[in-house]
């Protein structure tokens, strides 16, 4: 089922735990003795759970009860559904509203928004999104945000959705693929998208800054359109504009966007991206907690996996990207711009992110998204395999697959290190994403591949990183998916439970 964002509180939430002192004669549904987790982070303890409709109505031992469904819980654990910080299933979910990938972890809440939103869109926004689309087709029925929302609730799913309104789409709407600032009447187009947006129910402003165009938003830029997210509590969350060589100096940019707007914010899959950036985690945390300390409400997300994921693009610089795709793509074809896009692939660079060289080597990157059906057979393999196969180097071989595909081509990328990992999960700050679509183990997914997080996020933190290896006790995890990213969206989410 899903609900605005405005029925939140007693629906997607169901850690919002209600007691009451008389216990109903009958439940909807009924568990009984099972260890409950309840999200504070407390210790767990053995109780009966009475639900009715949407609502929790007692929590304690319930005698003389009868349900319509009862559940034995004996010697199971049972918690509040699972937030997925960040969700790419705004299309699978089109395609398969049993959401089964992320609901079969626990999962009950999906958000999407990082820089690309479902709307805002403008007619030729929609034209291009219907050019793009890869093994997924749809029409798009929609304008705006909510609208899309709306779109949802009547197609109906099994998960509870929410989303950011993404600055990437802000820009594009108004000022399009090009490098520069918006004008003043642009920027004034931008901050009216926004109060739409958050009037409708939008979390906030989500971007994504190693990405063309978002790349060419200026930091004032951003402060701007948070100014008039802020105004109605929303957040704002980011994928830094480095993880790499100028993590620390992203950072910084959050935290600064955060204190001159007076929003809150997120980063997006909290990481120290390539093996020469690894030691720079501490100082992040450093700056984090800093910040925290001085008032400002800063939190990040994260996926447990050493592998990003994300496309081609990410090898390239952005000023080659400029203009969108097909801009992109005639320049690749041009000799000279072509040897000198391979020449910056190869080479470290502060002024953007380059994952083909923070991956180390072409046998660190898997390619696993293709949208030309005769490029399908590539999946699944290295792309020093392909390289190999075509007698190129994987430099030009990068290029030709963005060309020959009609796509950015989706890539597993090898970047961070395991020590990292676990360190970032025993943050108190740290809330959990799988940065990954909502799939299916049958028909049309079954045409690409993915990043194994999007079957295992959260079943890895659960049974890795807290039975097996204990880096935080169970109470903890559950807080770390439930409470945490419910109060961090929006502080009013919580309702503290009263005893009977």
């Amino acid at each position: 089922m899903i609900v605005k964002l405005r029925f939140f509180i007693g629906v997607a939430l169901t850690f919002i735990l209600f007691y009451s002192c008389s216990i109903p004669v009958r439940y909807d549904v009924l568990i009984k003795n099972g260890r409950i987790y309840d999200g504070s982070g407390n210790k767990s303890f053995v109780a009966d759970i009475g639900i009715n409709s949407d609502t929790i109505a007692f929590i304690g031992k319930i005698e003389n009860a009868k349900a319509e469904v009862e559940i034995d819980a004996n010697g199971l654990a049972v918690a509040p559904g699972f937030i997925n910080m960040l969700s790419w299933a705004m299309e699978s979910l089109i395609e398969d509203g049993k959401s089964q990938s992320d609901i079969r972890q626990g999962v009950t809440l999906e958000i999407f928004g990082e820089g690309l939103s479902m709307g805002p869109w403008t007619e030729k926004m929609k034209r291009e999104e219907k050019e793009h689309q890869g093994d997924i087709k749809f029409n798009i029925e929609w304008t705006t945000l909510d609208e899309y929302l709306e779109f949802m609730v009547k197609k109906g799913v099994s998960t509870n959705v929410a989303s950011f309104v993404g600055a990437t789409t802000l820009r594009i709407h108004t000022v399009g693929y090009d490098d520069r600032p918006p004008t003043e009447t642009e920027l004034d187009s931008m901050r009216t998208l926004v109060r739409q947006a958050m009037e409708k129910g939008a979390l906030g402003i989500g971007s994504s800054l190693i990405y063309a165009p978002a790349f060419y938003s200026s930091t004032e830029e951003l402060i701007e359109i948070c100014k008039e997210a802020a105004k109605y509590d929303g957040m704002y969350i980011s994928h830094l504009r480095s993880e790499g060589n100028r993590l620390l100096e992203s950072v910084d940019e959050l935290i600064r966007i955060s204190k001159e707007s007076g929003i809150r914010a997120e980063i997006y899959h909290l990481k120290a991206a390539g093996k020469s950036n690894w030691f720079k985690l501490d100082s992040v945390i450093d700056k984090v907690d800093k910040a925290r300390n001085e008032g400002l409400q800063i939190t990040a997300d994260m996926y447990n996996y050493t592998a990003a994921a994300t496309d081609l693009n990410a090898c390239m610089p952005p000023w080659v990207q400029e203009g969108g795709y097909k801009n992109w793509v005639k320049r690749l074809k041009e000799p000279g711009i072509r040897q000198k896009v391979i020449q910056e692939m190869k080479t470290s660079a502060d002024d953007w992110e380059n994952f083909y060289y923070a991956a180390g080597s072409s046998e660190n990157i898997i390619l696993v998204g293709f949208k030309n059906d005769s490029l399908k057979h590539l999946t699944g393999k290295t792309l020093a395999e392909v390289a190999e196969m075509r007698k190129k180097t994987p430099e030009e071989t990068v290029i030709d697959l963005v060309i020959e595909d009609g796509s950015a081509v989706g890539a597993v990328y090898f970047l961070m290190s395991k020590e990292n990992v676990e360190k970032q999960i025993a943050l108190s700050w740290v809330s959990f994403g799988s940065d990954a679509r909502s799939l299916a183990s049958e028909g049309i997914f079954l045409k690409s591949s993915t990043h194994p997080r999007a079957y295992g996020n959260f079943a890895r933190l659960l049974g890795k990183f807290v039975n097996g290896e204990k880096i935080i006790p169970l109470e903890e995890a559950i807080r770390k998916l439930t409470t945490l990213p419910a109060t961090n969206l929006n502080p009013t989410w919580l309702l503290c439970p009263k005893k009977s």
